[in-house]
């Protein structure tokens, strides 16, 4: 493993460890997550959970220094009436992270990397046009890949669906229950209009999660996650290309 630390983790080191740190490796990778509704069988924390394991394990291999999560971003409206969830506008997202990659930006970092593993539109853009001086941020949408061939039905929409449910199975199967896992197809041309914050309600028979759940498991979980890991791993720290991963 490269380095010497005891962790990767600011919130596990000192400054002057970070300091030290940041004369071998001038990297940061930051998890966004949002605290938002995966149906009924999911935690608020679900997309979380993915882009904390996945910023862990990169963080480990690499021996890159890892920010704290930020674990509140864009939901759609839609969510609003779902308890416990909580949301931030685009531009205060925007905002917020412009404000620390700055910060970290004058301690001497030079390349910040933003992991998602959310699905909503608004999210993605305002993390996409996070400006900083003279780092470079990459944003990471760890979903925005071809999942199909991992997938028993891979054709529709899905949040919180097979592809979600089967990843939290693998990472943190102890908050998942199946037994509450429900089905719910909707129309593409629908969820894009929920995706994008113009669907004022979903349909009466769904219970927040869309697409089919009830296919998911912890070993379709791990292959999409290996999918994905390999996929970070070859596009942003073996050998990033000139343009950031979507």
């Amino acid at each position: 493993m490269p380095g010497t630390l005891r962790s990767y983790s600011l919130i596990d080191l000192s400054w002057p460890e970070i300091a030290a740190h940041l004369e071998r490796d001038r990297r940061l990778i930051l998890p966004v997550g949002a605290c938002d509704q995966h149906g009924p069988h999911l935690p608020l924390g679900a997309s979380t959970c993915i882009a904390e394991s996945l910023a862990d394990d990169l963080s480990r291999e690499f021996g890159v220094l890892r920010a704290p999560t930020f674990a509140y971003g864009v939901n759609v409206p839609t969510e609003r009436t779902f308890p416990g969830t909580a949301s931030l506008s685009g531009k205060t997202l925007h905002r917020a992270l412009n404000e620390l990659v700055a910060a970290w930006e004058a301690h001497g970092f030079t390349e910040i990397v933003m992991i998602t593993a959310s699905e909503h539109d608004p999210q993605a853009e305002a993390m996409a046009t996070v400006y900083a001086e003279t780092a470079r941020v990459r944003v990471v949408e760890a979903l925005a890949v071809d999942l199909s061939e991992y997938l028993s039905d891979p054709g529709g929409p899905q949040h919180g669906g097979e592809t979600v449910t089967s990843l939290l199975l693998y990472l943190r199967p102890e908050v998942v229950d199946m037994d509450a896992a429900e089905d719910c197809l909707m129309d593409p041309d629908k969820y894009r209009r929920y995706l994008r914050g113009h669907l004022k309600a979903l349909p009466a028979d769904c219970p927040g999660s869309i697409g089919r759940p009830t296919l998911a498991t912890a070993e379709t979980g791990r292959r999409i996650y290996e999918h994905i890991l390999e996929r970070i791993r070859q596009k942003v720290f073996v050998a990033p290309p000139d343009d950031d991963m979507a």
